[in-house]
């Protein structure tokens, strides 16, 4: 038997990596297992920039998250010295009758956000490079932005190993199995004890968790970078990130960063399910013209040449919220997982959420959308445990 620990943390990218951080801080004994590299680009915590925005039109309860992540990123930031998050602004848009338009527009009246609402018209001469249509209505929150994903776990992770954590990368788990009221953790090179653990496993929850396999979808998502015509007009200076919606679906993008090109993806892109262990990353040309056509229609002067095509995974419930909470029938285990493919931002939170649950079972943050009660189909995945 290897060395005990008060928590394991299983999976270290966004979530996992966060949540090691913020029990380390804490005194805890944590041990952090990945089966990949630290950070890696096999899930879905990777891609140079992910999208932060407050007017958050899903439900007006992931704002007070939003709030504290903010905070969380920028302690972060002056804990590590790495920039992290960037302001950009953000467009939430729609037309006036949209879910995006209303529930953003409702997010920032509930909880006194600051924000513009601008026509078509209004968003192309402030930021020309958006060329929308004139039914297009958007809600402009200045404080929106991107974080660098690759360097915000790896910020976590540094910080969680100079508070004493022992971090595993290239360890697979097998299997786990409650203990009495402790759980024991088997990998491809030890056997580990603890009194609790966290499974924050992304697409691989649901090996991990067969009770939430019906919860937790893994599926394949395609980014692109598109060349700019102009690049200044997609700067960070100059283009707040967006979240869109238009005849073709729903879309997101970010200015250049890091890498050359502007980003652009569909939400749910063709709606392919996929195997996390065998998954299908290789991208081809009808992924290209989905966005590629969104893109000569909606911001022409991006539609140059192809950058870079990039597939990860989103891992979905069915409503498309998280799930944060404690194991039904394990109480010493506790799941954060899936995040539906707009969980990123929200990661730095999470990790203090999962702390609270270890800690105490419970949290001061409204985590109520996110409990697994809300599903009436919980169990029929099988078991608690499972070997991978």
């Amino acid at each position: 038997m290897s060395a005990q620990y008060d928590v394991i943390v299983i999976g270290l990218g966004a979530m996992g990596s966060a949540t090691v951080y913020q029990l380390s801080r804490r005194g805890r004994r944590v041990l952090g297992l990945e089966q990949y590299d630290i950070p890696h680009s096999r899930g879905s915590s990777h891609g140079f920039s992910r999208v932060i925005r407050l007017a958050y039109y899903e439900h007006p309860a992931y704002v007070p998250l939003l709030f504290r992540a903010y905070e969380l990123w920028r302690e972060l930031e002056t804990l590590s010295g790495v920039p992290l998050l960037h302001i950009t602004g953000s467009i939430d848009a729609g037309t006036s009758e949209s879910q995006i338009f209303l529930g953003s527009q409702q997010a920032c009246h509930v909880h006194g956000i600051a924000h513009e609402v601008l026509t078509s018209n209004e968003l192309s001469h402030r930021f020309p490079a958006y060329r929308l249509p004139p039914e297009i209505m958007a809600v402009f929150q200045p404080e929106g932005g991107f974080l660098a994903p690759e360097l915000c776990i790896v910020s976590h992770i540094r910080l969680a190993q100079a508070n004493g954590a022992e971090i595993r990368a290239r360890e697979q788990v097998l299997d786990w199995s409650p203990v009495g009221n402790r759980v024991r953790v088997r990998t491809d090179r030890e056997v580990y004890e603890a009194n609790r653990l966290v499974i924050t496993a992304g697409a691989w929850a649901a090996k991990l968790v067969p009770s939430i396999a019906m919860l937790a979808t893994p599926e394949r998502q395609v980014l692109a970078w598109f060349q700019p015509s102009h690049p200044d007009l997609f700067a960070p200076s100059k283009f707040p990130v967006f979240n869109l919606v238009v005849e073709e679906g729903r879309y997101y993008g970010l200015p250049i960063f890091d890498v050359p090109g502007f980003k652009v993806g569909k939400y749910h892109h063709l709606s392919e399910a996929i195997d996390p262990d065998n998954p299908d990353f290789e991208c081809r040309p009808a992924d290209e013209k989905l966005l590629r056509d969104f893109v000569v229609r909606y911001f022409p002067d991006a539609a140059g040449p192809t950058m870079g095509l990039r597939a990860c995974m989103f891992t979905n419930s069915p409503d498309k919220r998280f799930i944060l909470d404690l194991h039904p029938e394990f109480p010493q285990v506790a799941i954060a997982s899936p995040c539906s493919g707009h969980g990123f931002k929200f990661s730095c939170v999470v990790g203090e959420i999962m702390a609270d649950l270890v800690e105490r079972g419970d949290t001061n943050h409204d985590i109520s959308i996110h409990r697994l009660a809300r599903f009436k189909t919980w169990g029929e995945g099988g078991s608690g445990t499972r070997a991978l």
